[in-house]
């Protein structure tokens, strides 16, 4: 089960005014599953994405970066995505491209639209041929059941190995105009940025100028979805799509106007939360980790050695374990690549002042580490000494059952 995450209610989660939500059981992989998903954008709507830095990215990665640069150069918009489960179609070619291809015309069919409307997305297994036949059989169910209220069932038909489904809800006020603000995700293993093997899609009906669009995704993930890791693997698949419907009262269309920065710090809420269910979902997980590293030369360096000591399979280890052999984490700190002054480091967990100065606080007592370590949250936060810039990761630990889950995953 989830780290402190409770199951989303379905009936919570807000329709978001501009966009309709449909799926299908199509048995990609398994039988009586949800895997096919379609969302359909009314008109007037405009997209944005970030996809994995993986070179061996995806198919649907590929047409969906395509897709969304032809729309930006004057071509028709973005007017709908389909995800499927069950088959990531990456590794597969040519004959990838042509089946990720066949998907969207397909439902470019189903729905009046051209196949370039369409951006499609895939997650599963890696280097086996997406099953074409099964996903266009599931469309006209999907078409037929779009409606406003499917988020719940979206969150779900969009799960490979998660244990439940990730989504949340918003309703905040911008110059005195209500935006509503509805997000799914998924991911529980091969998770680093950029991104994760993640989906991430976010709906608010806010209008909002294309260009405006594209600076608030790339702004918003890397406050969210690229500080999560599970395993230091990132997938082929990942995606973070960010949808401003159009269809309320509210208007952005400058990045220095007050509405903006509001609109952003309401996505970004949502898209930490997000991004943090899926941290606590990670494959095995028993604990969620916040890694702050503080007092940096620049948030690249912070960053740098937080992932450091979130990667660390010894660190990792030892959290499952509640083993305060926090050694490991001094170790992760001096490997990250960073030029440091170790004799000006300190070190808390929680609470606890662990390392002072470059070494063992005189004061720290193992039962104080031992007790923090116990703790399903815990956060692990590092004093650098050499500046202003911060950066804060998000994981979690390592357990017997990542290597079980992640060992049987085809069978």
């Amino acid at each position: 089960m989830a780290v402190n995450s409770p199951i989303p209610v379905a009936a919570e989660l807000k329709p978001v005014a501009g966009i309709e939500i449909g799926y299908a059981e199509a048995g990609i992989k398994k039988p009586n599953r949800k895997d096919v998903l379609v969302m359909k954008l009314a008109e007037g709507a405009t997209v944005a994405g970030v996809f994995t830095l993986n070179r061996f990215c995806a198919a649907p990665v590929q047409i969906s970066k395509d897709n969304l640069a032809a729309a930006k150069a004057g071509g028709k918009p973005i007017r709908a995505l389909l995800v499927n489960t069950g088959n990531a179609n990456a590794g597969t070619g040519e004959a990838g491209m042509a089946n990720a291809r066949a998907t969207c015309d397909a439902l470019a069919a189903e729905l009046g639209l051209d196949a370039q409307q369409i951006l499609p997305f895939s997650t599963g297994v890696i280097l086996e041929p997406l099953p074409v036949a099964k996903i266009k059989a599931g469309l006209p169910a999907a078409v037929q059941n779009l409606k406003a209220d499917n988020w719940f069932n979206a969150a779900e038909g969009i799960m490979t190995t998660d244990t439940q489904p990730k989504a949340g809800s918003r309703t905040v006020t911008i110059g005195g105009h209500a935006v509503t603000l509805t997000g799914i995700s998924k991911g529980a293993g091969m998770i680093k940025p950029n991104m994760a093997t993640m989906l991430g899609y976010l709906a608010f009906d806010a209008k909002v100028a294309q260009p405006v669009l594209d600076v608030l995704v790339k702004e918003v993930a890397d406050k969210s979805f690229n500080c999560i890791t599970i395993d230091g693997d990132t997938s082929t698949n990942d995606s973070f799509i960010l949808m401003a419907t159009g269809a309320g009262t509210l208007a952005v269309d400058s990045v220095d106007s007050p509405a903006y920065r509001e609109l952003a710090a309401a996505v970004t809420e949502l898209s930490v939360f997000l991004a943090q269910a899926i941290v606590r979902d990670g494959e095995g997980a028993t604990k969620f980790i916040t890694i702050s590293v503080e007092e940096g030369e620049s948030v690249e360096e912070c960053r740098k050695i937080a992932y450091s000591i979130g990667h660390s399979p010894l660190v990792k280890t030892a959290f499952f374990a509640s083993d305060p052999n926090l050694g490991r984490i001094l170790a992760a700190i001096g490997y990250a690549g960073v030029e440091l002054d170790v004799s000006k480091i300190n070190m808390w967990l929680d609470d606890v002042w662990v390392a002072k100065d470059g070494g063992r606080n005189p004061d720290y007592k193992e039962e104080d580490g031992q007790r923090v370590m116990k703790q399903s949250e815990i956060t692990v936060r590092v004093k650098l000494a050499r500046g202003s810039a911060a950066a804060t990761v998000y994981t979690c630990d390592l357990s017997h059952d990542y290597v079980s889950i992640n060992a049987d995953y085809r069978s």
